[in-house]
């Protein structure tokens, strides 16, 4: 089993940046593909990005391509998000969530076996 801790959320301007941070817990994080997706008011939850369970591969949503980037560090059982460039549309509750799924089904929200409590992140204009 795996515990998610998301934390870094908070308001910027747009244009701005900002990075998550996912702690977990647990003794097979690293057996684990990680992923953030995000939440806005309204809509349905979205995923945003993803890596492998060794970090070799990543994959991104198109909106967020090139703005975002996604790391982990499996010593420290951390997985980050730095966000960069960002836009109104950006605001959303982001989660942390760890997957079994090939990177390729990442995608899915449904994929997700475990997931972190959400972090608010607010952009302005």
């Amino acid at each position: 089993q795996v515990q998610l801790a998301e934390s870094g959320g908070g308001s910027v301007q747009a244009g701005g940046s900002l990075s998550l941070s996912c702690a977990a817990s647990g003794r097979t994080f690293s057996q684990y593909g990680m992923g953030w997706l995000r939440q806005a008011p309204g809509k349905e939850r979205e995923f945003v990005a993803a890596n492998t369970s060794g970090g070799q591969y990543t994959i991104y949503a198109y909106s967020v391509k090139a703005r975002f980037t996604i790391s982990r560090n499996n010593a420290r059982k951390a997985v980050t998000l730095h966000m960069y460039s960002l836009k109104l549309e950006d605001t959303a509750v982001y989660y942390c969530a760890a997957s079994g799924a090939p990177i390729g089904a990442m995608r899915s929200p449904r994929e997700y076996v475990y997931w972190g409590q959400g972090t608010q992140v607010t952009i302005s204009s």
